[in-house]
């Protein structure tokens, strides 16, 4: 599950994980046809456009079910459940794929089907790079021709459809599940419907014939080996795909010295909002502080167990740049969390929202300060796993203190940590590849937060969550910036290796950042004192 944004800090910017977005463009689109207002999937002007091409098209190509009364009803219903999004993707030209998508969704309803699929081939593909197309237009012999085309290698193009119950991280089990047999993604267009459900469709390759039924049948096994075994998933039907390690954790939190006498809380404005929870400003004993409140309707065993383990981390550490811990109310019925007031709001908030840019001193004090928290997680086997801006706070000083610790774990807590937990602009590549990781996961977070304050953008802006995260495992980094400190371009780099071994960590970061920050610092002093003397003996002074 994605951390709520709430958690102890300010409100998450926009930055969630959503669903219910194309995540690639349309598979071979035609012209998209105007769109005329509306919101998509509630029956606008485009949605009925759209949805009245596929019909036309689907009765001129003589397809058998467009005969019947209420096909065209049917047609609209399929439409009105799915995003605006969706009638963007959809290629007329392929207006039978609406038909699949139908009977997908359909099966979908059924829990003994979950997830429901349809496997279709698509083309055969030439991937052979010295392999030149152009070659008999240049000259060249059809003995020559041939010889290079006898070299070519082809890769086999399937789609796959699928539906269940949607739900948080959903990606985690679809691209396990496709790389289990050994898929690659090379397209991924994921959906959600109004009442609930998931249509998510890939394009893949890595299948070796065209062979459908072969790949129907061991997309049948994987799924069966996935629920059997309780490792990276969990049920289809709509539970949280939390490892068994993280769903039964080592302790229980009891109520002692921590337990918060609610009695003396009171609670002011919201803040915040998150997945599961709700962010307040409130007092407790005459101090400003963070109320993290769980919403009832969101409690079930895994929340709880993000609770257990936030309070559980929050008791053990104490330090200068982490949110400072105050108390929980462990009891039913309500659980909440309080922490300091961040006064300062996220450094999320203060350079995508109020617009800052930052001078190199200010960007370089903010990234010690952030380096300093996670050296002191680090050494206490903490890792973070969800480390951006949105979980980065400022109190009133401008002191950045690592927050938000709802899927924090300690790395030697046992078990399998959970693949695909953070926030897909900033997941590093291993644990979106559901590959072992540790706390240098943490450090990948950590260049994409030294970009985010280096530019003043979000990374991977022009694309979905979903694109960032299959590009990133494809090699994928945010541009460098042009105008930066070379140091720090080149530390960023290094943090974003693809292999975790060959990122530094964070004692090694913060020696760097701190050495950058003196120099950088004198510099300017030394640029004041000269600026200084030569305004003391200009004409005027000397007047």
């Amino acid at each position: 599950m994605v951390a709520a944004e709430a958690a102890a800090g300010g409100p998450g910017g926009g930055v969630e994980e959503g669903v219910g977005e194309s995540s690639s463009p349309p598979r071979d689109a035609a012209p998209a046809p105007a769109v005329s207002g509306g919101s998509g999937g509630s029956g606008g002007a485009a949605a009925r456009d759209i949805c009245g091409q596929v019909y036309e098209r689907l009765v001129a190509d003589g397809h058998e079910g467009a005969s019947d009364p209420e096909f065209r009803e049917k047609l609209v219903a399929h439409f009105a459940r799915l995003p605006h999004s969706y009638q963007l993707d959809i290629n007329v030209d392929k207006a039978a794929d609406v038909i699949v998508h139908q009977k997908v969704l359909a099966e979908a309803k059924d829990p003994d089907r979950r997830p429901a699929f349809y496997v279709c081939f698509l083309k055969i593909e030439d991937v052979d790079p010295l392999y030149d197309s152009d070659a008999s237009e240049e000259g060249a012999d059809d003995g020559d021709e041939l010889s290079v085309r006898q070299e070519t290698s082809y890769v086999h193009i399937h789609e796959i459809v699928f539906s269940t119950i949607d739900k948080p991280k959903l990606l985690s089990q679809l691209s396990a599940l496709l790389s289990d047999i050994g898929l690659n993604i090379r397209e991924a267009h994921v959906f959600s419907t109004f009442d609930g459900y998931s249509l998510d469709v890939f394009v893949v390759d890595g299948w070796p014939i065209e062979d459908t039924d072969g790949l129907d049948k061991a997309l049948e096994a994987s799924i069966l080996r996935n629920e059997v075994t309780s490792g990276l998933f969990g049920s289809w039907s709509g539970s949280s795909h939390s490892s068994a390690a993280e769903r039964t954790l080592p302790f229980q939190i009891k109520g002692g010295e921590w337990e918060i006498d609610k009695r003396l809380l009171k609670m002011g404005e919201r803040v915040a909002s998150g997945s599961c929870g709700d962010l307040f400003h409130g007092t407790y004993l005459g101090e400003d502080v963070a109320v993290k409140v769980l919403r009832a309707e969101h409690l079930n065993k895994n929340v709880l167990n993000e609770f257990t383990q936030e309070v559980y981390i929050l008791r053990e550490v104490q330090h200068t740049n982490v949110v400072r811990f105050i108390g929980a109310c462990t009891k039913p019925p309500q659980f909440c969390i309080i922490t300091e007031y961040m006064s300062g709001g996220s450094l999320y908030d203060f350079v995508h929202k109020q617009h800052n840019i930052l001078e190199l001193t200010t960007l370089l004090k903010f990234a010690v300060d952030v380096c300093r928290g996670m050296c002191y997680l680090h050494e206490r086997g903490i890792i973070h796993r969800d480390l951006k801006t949105a979980n980065l706070l400022m109190d009133k000083d401008h002191v950045v203190k690592v927050a938000d610790f709802g899927v924090a774990r300690f790395q030697d807590q046992g078990g399998i940590m959970t693949a695909e937990t953070g926030t897909y602009r900033w997941m590093a590549p291993e644990v979106i590849n559901h590959q072992p990781y540790d706390n240098k996961a943490d450090v990948f977070s950590f260049a994409i937060v030294l970009w985010e304050l280096i530019t003043s953008k979000i990374p991977y802006d022009t694309m979905t969550p979903l694109q960032a995260a299959v590009g990133v495992r494809q090699g994928l980094r945010p541009g460098l910036p042009k105008k930066a400190h070379p140091k720090l371009l080149d530390l960023m780099k290094r943090c974003w290796e693809a292999d975790p071994s060959n990122r530094p960590a964070f004692p090694e970061i913060l020696a760097e950042l701190e050495d950058l920050l003196t120099k950088v610092q004198h510099a300017r002093l030394d640029s004041d004192a000269h600026q200084s003397h030569e305004t003391d003996i200009s004409p005027d002074a000397e007047a």
